[in-house]
This record gives C-alpha cells, sequence and structure tokens, in this order.
C-alpha cells in the first residue's frame, strides 16, 4: 500500500501523512459502535408523555356501570379516551453508552484512513484568511474540483480562517481537530484541514498525547 498523503492546495507538492493514523485496515463494526456512540450522545432524551394516572382529572367515574346501554368506563383519562393518558410512551432517558479509549482512537484511525485511500484530504493554508474572504474560500474548494460535501478542520488557534468556510453551500462543517468525531468524518465525502490540524488528528488517533 502505497504511504498515505494529502493534496496540498497552496501549489506545492503532495504533503505525506502520519502512516499510523491515516494508513490503519478499515474496522467496519468499530466505526459503527463508534458513531452509534457519537450520534447518542448528541440526543437530549427530554422527551416525555403523561400516562393515565399523570393526566390531569379523571378521577370521577363517568357515568354509571350499568344502564346506559354505553361501555362501562372507569375513567375519561382512560388511553383510548381523547384527552386520555399515553400507554407506553416515551419517557426521559440517556441514550449515552460507552466505547473506550483504545476503541475511539481505533475507530478515528479507520476513518481518517478511509479519506486518505480515497485522496479526499486535501490541506491549506488558513494564514491566508486571517481576513474573513468567503469568495476567496469558495474559489479554493472549487478548484480542488471534489464532489460532494466537504467538512473543514481547523485548530482553535486558527479560528478566523472558519469565518471564510462556515457559509459556503456544501461544507459540511467548520469544526476544531480537538472537536471532530469519527460521525463527522464519516458523514463528508472531503475533508479540508490545515497542517495542524492533521497533526492534532493524527496525535488523537495514535494517542501520543493525552486527549481532552
Amino acid at each position: 500500500m502505497p504511504s498515505p498523503k494529502a493534496r496540498n492546495l497552496g501549489g506545492g507538492s503532495a504533503v505525506k501523512l502520519d502512516e499510523a493514523a491515516f494508513g490503519a485496515p478499515f474496522n467496519g463494526p468499530l466505526v459503527h459502535e463508534s458513531v452509534r456512540a457519537e450520534l447518542n450522545a448528541r440526543r437530549q432524551g427530554t422527551h416525555a408523555t403523561k400516562t393515565r394516572g399523570e393526566v390531569r382529572g379523571g378521577g370521577a367515574k363517568p357515568w354509571r356501570q350499568k344502564g346506559t346501554g354505553r361501555a362501562r368506563a372507569g375513567s375519561s383519562r382512560s388511553p383510548i379516551w381523547t384527552g386520555g393518558g399515553t400507554v407506553f410512551g416515551p419517557s426521559p432517558r440517556n441514550y449515552t453508552f460507552k466505547v473506550n479509549r483504545k476503541e475511539k482512537r481505533a475507530a478515528l484511525r479507520s476513518a481518517l484512513s478511509v479519506h486518505a485511500e480515497r485522496e479526499t484530504i486535501a490541506v491549506f493554508d488558513p494564514g491566508t484568511f486571517d481576513t474573513p474572504a468567503t469568495k476567496a474560500a469558495a474559489k479554493l474548494i472549487g478548484d480542488w474540483g471534489v464532489k460532494g460535501s466537504v467538512l473543514v478542520i481547523l485548530t482553535e488557534a486558527e479560528d478566523r480562517a472558519a469565518l471564510s468556510f462556515r457559509n459556503l453551500a456544501g461544507v459540511r462543517g467548520v469544526l476544531p481537530a480537538e472537536g471532530v468525531g469519527v460521525a463527522d468524518l464519516i458523514g463528508a465525502a472531503n475533508v479540508l484541514a490545515s497542517q495542524a490540524a492533521l497533526d492534532a488528528l493524527a496525535a488523537r488517533a495514535t494517542g501520543t498525547k493525552a486527549e481532552a
């Protein structure tokens, strides 16, 4: 397998990527588990419905048991009545589940390696976007000539460059390298990043520095 590389949108030669982080075999089940964990962690879990015992009213029997010709009823808050309670409705819950650190790193390596193998990673110089320039950002992506969504990854120190990309059509998001998840990488067709951001991602994926 050739050494993983990223296209340099600055016009220079291709940028060599960390073999350990961008040259790993793809582990589908592990990536699936990590994506599920990340998406579940974003769910609020605040949905709630009321049972017949929680709906206000319904304490009096609507009519007598016999002699009316109607079906017997004990409460107007029965689930079969309009305005009644809900049977087996959702209640507040926590959807999160744990994926251990080694699995997270392996899944991140898999996601990065997929983009490296497909040659859908490009590097640019964020220093040219210290002043917001949406047209220049659009031209940069247009000259790249890729199809599909683009995920832009920067470091927190490069946040000024994010202003040029965040409103562009086709840009899936502009995220700091410290906050990029496996779901973000898998969900994007292409990745555009600064060299510092790629180094931070490689460090996270290989565990060469403590994760936040």
